[in-house]
């Protein structure tokens, strides 16, 4: 394991574990399926980015400029652990960790019986430990389950699990552009997608961290990992969780026309303004397409 950003550890490089265990074809009752649910966005321009003082220079969130997106459709949440079990049921798809044997797994998370699994912390970021049978079924390791979960955002997604997902429905990622326009629900130049207000009112309006990372989480916004996906208020064009919850991957690479990292938005359950506040509408992260964690999932468009 290796030191990668702070939102999401990475896994080290190594042997290639060749394709997918099937060829994941579309499936026209899957995508006629999808395409009735997604919500129409007309597209046009808006100002993206920020230069917000509090942010991450290397993060390239900056300048603002305006973008123009074309008309798109997305999917009000992210995609569900029951969606994904659809998926797998119907493909006998096998995950990135599955076949790995192997996935990242946030500490305080681990209970006595997952303890023997355990394989070692991740440099500089202790929280986060590689445990030997954590994937999308078992959140964090043997012993744990999706049970109670249906309606959670599946986690433990590499950008490859996502793009199989999505071939299998026949939609895609969105670019950053798209998820940026549709995250800011029409607001323009706003921090959060409901304005620039973390607590309007007082109020809870997304799935991070409360308290003293990594320490204690005091659970104020009603969860202390991952939440339905249809939890807290919608944004303006109807799109739920498009801050916090689970980091979501995008379509575009951290840096154009290479073949590195793959660029993740919206921040997740472990995010807090002392650390790592990227649950702003304009932040940004990067991991390798075969990384996986408890708090890495997907939206999809089309």
């Amino acid at each position: 394991m290796s030191d990668g950003p702070c939102c999401g550890p990475r896994r080290e490089p190594g042997p290639a574990i060749g394709g997918t265990t099937v060829d994941v074809a579309t499936d026209a009752a899957a995508a006629s399926r999808l395409r009735r649910r997604l919500v129409p966005l007309p597209g046009g321009p808006f100002q993206m980015g920020s230069e917000d003082s509090d942010g991450f220079p290397d993060d390239a969130e900056g300048p603002i400029r305006e973008v123009t997106v074309a008309p798109f459709g997305i999917a009000p949440t992210t995609v569900t652990n029951a969606e994904f079990a659809a998926f797998v049921k119907r493909t006998g798809y096998e995950t990135t960790a599955e076949r790995l044997g192997w996935s990242f797994v946030f500490a305080p998370f681990l209970s006595d019986s997952s303890q023997p699994y355990v394989r070692g912390a991740v440099a500089g970021t202790p929280w986060w430990v590689g445990v030997d049978g954590a994937d999308w079924r078992h959140p964090e390791g043997p012993g744990s389950g999706i049970g109670a979960r249906s309606n959670h955002p599946v986690v433990h997604i590499s950008h490859d699990d996502a793009l199989a997902y999505c071939a299998w429905t026949g939609s895609r990622l969105p670019t950053e552009a798209e998820w940026e326009y549709a995250a800011r629900g029409g607001l323009d130049g706003a921090r959060y997608p409901w304005g620039d207000d973390l607590h309007p009112k007082g109020r809870h309006m997304c799935n991070i961290w409360q308290g003293d990372f990594p320490w204690r989480n005091t659970g104020d916004d009603g969860h202390l990992g991952t939440a339905p996906v249809r939890s807290f208020r919608p944004n303006g064009f109807g799109l739920y969780n498009m801050a916090g919850n689970v980091w979501e991957w995008t379509a575009d690479r951290w840096e154009p026309d290479t073949d590195g990292p793959w660029t993740m938005r919206g921040g997740s359950y472990l995010c807090h303004h002392t650390y790592c506040n990227r649950y702003r509408v304009a932040a940004r992260t990067h991991n390798t397409g075969d990384s996986s964690g408890g708090n890495l999932g997907f939206r999809v468009v089309a």
